[in-house]
């Protein structure tokens, strides 16, 4: 069984930046792609980055180009979202996501949250204007 599990949220004010980290468990970490979702008071669920198994691919939401960056340390089982420059309609729930990925889609972006099999309970990050 593996388990993800966020930290790193909180209250901040705009301009300020943010490091999320998420640390997973119970299975390999280095053959996941990995993603971060977020979910705003009365919104769905969406898509703000990812990086592959490889770590040698990643993609961002338009809404985080130039501001938010993923990264992953397969040494410490860890994958983070360092979030610069947030704004207020960045408050959300942050979600992480693993997905088990075969070595021969090692380079490959998962960007729908159907496609991820495990998922911790989220972290809040509040900006304040």
């Amino acid at each position: 069984q593996v388990h993800v599990v966020e930290s790193g949220g909180g209250l901040v004010q705009a301009g300020a930046s943010l490091r999320l980290s998420c640390a997973a468990s119970g299975g390999t970490f280095s053959n996941y792609a990995l993603g971060w979702f977020r979910q705003a008071p009365g919104k769905e669920r969406e898509f703000v980055a990812t990086i592959s198994r490889s770590g040698g691919n990643t993609a961002c939401a338009d809404s985080g180009k130039g501001r938010f960056t993923i990264a992953r340390d397969n040494a410490k089982n860890t994958v983070y979202l360092q979030l610069n420059s947030l704004k207020p309609e960045d408050t959300a729930v942050y979600y992480c996501a693993a997905r088990n990925t075969g070595i021969y889609r090692g380079g490959y972006l998962y960007m729908d949250a159907a496609e991820y099999g495990y998922w911790g309970q989220g972290t809040q990050v509040t900006v304040s204007s």
